[in-house]
């Protein structure tokens, strides 16, 4: 098993931890960089405040799709903290057929977040697609200029034409190992060349065994990254720290 010290898990809620401050504690302690990304602008505050005390753990500033139907008016909470992050995320569009109904919403509120990451200039954005991978490229192109923010697609289950599109616009993508053990999406995941990857676990809504994952799981994934493209495991968590590099350089 790989070491975690030096990895990346570049979207994990540790807020919806039992506890939270230990979780990011934990995850500050094995060396993970760990993207801590929040689902509404009213847990920014907490984030942020605890993340700051750490060397390897950064706060993303959120309202997720999942949640517009009730959370709207909550984006102008979004843009009074936008100015105290680099790191926006979780965003998005979701078009499952629970939140289908909420589209328009969402849409509004993605268009938003995109528009206001573009005036503000140089975002690294964590963006949820689930049933939407065209409509949320559709609206990275138009809101969201060629060097004006980064977008890193989480859990990426669009086809490989999407993926294709994305990576002509730049876009990184955030692999975990649900990704990875699903077959109907492994052809989108090998199209995805690995210096636009990073990892994540997306916990706690994945699980290690029988436990929610933790940032330290995502040496899961880099060796599971290695099986696919016959590499050793060191060699991709490697790839994957300079592709950090270079998405934040």
């Amino acid at each position: 098993m790989i070491d975690p010290n030096g990895l990346v898990d570049f979207h994990c809620h540790l807020d919806l931890y039992p506890d939270h401050a230990a979780a990011v504690q934990e995850a500050d302690a094995v060396g993970v960089f760990t993207l801590a990304v929040t689902t509404t602008p009213r847990a920014w505050p907490r984030n942020h405040e605890l993340a700051q005390r750490t060397k390897h753990v950064r706060a993303a500033l959120g309202l997720h799709p999942q949640l517009v139907a009730e959370r709207e008016s909550e984006v102008d909470l979004w843009d009074q903290y936008l100015s105290q992050t680099r790191y926006v995320g979780e965003v998005g569009l979701d078009a499952g057929p629970r939140f289908f109904k909420s589209l328009d919403a969402q849409k509004r509120v993605f268009q938003r977040v995109l528009q206001r990451c573009a005036e503000a200039g140089d975002k690294i954005i964590t963006v949820h697609s689930i049933r939407s991978a065209k409509a949320v490229l559709d609206h990275v192109e138009e809101h969201l200029p060629a060097g004006r923010g980064k977008i890193i697609l989480h859990w990426f289950t669009g086809t490989k034409s999407e993926a294709k599109r994305a990576l002509a616009l730049g876009c990184f993508f955030s692999i975990n190992a649900g990704m990875l053990d699903n077959e109907r999406h492994a052809p989108m995941v090998q199209a995805i060349p690995l210096d636009r990857m990073l990892t994540e676990t997306d916990g706690p809504f994945t699980r290690t065994g029988n436990r929610p994952s933790q940032p330290a799981d995502v040496t899961v994934v880099v060796e599971a990254l290695g099986r696919l493209h016959g590499l050793p495991a060191a060699d991709v968590a490697r790839m994957i720290r300079d592709n950090l590099r270079a998405l934040l350089g």
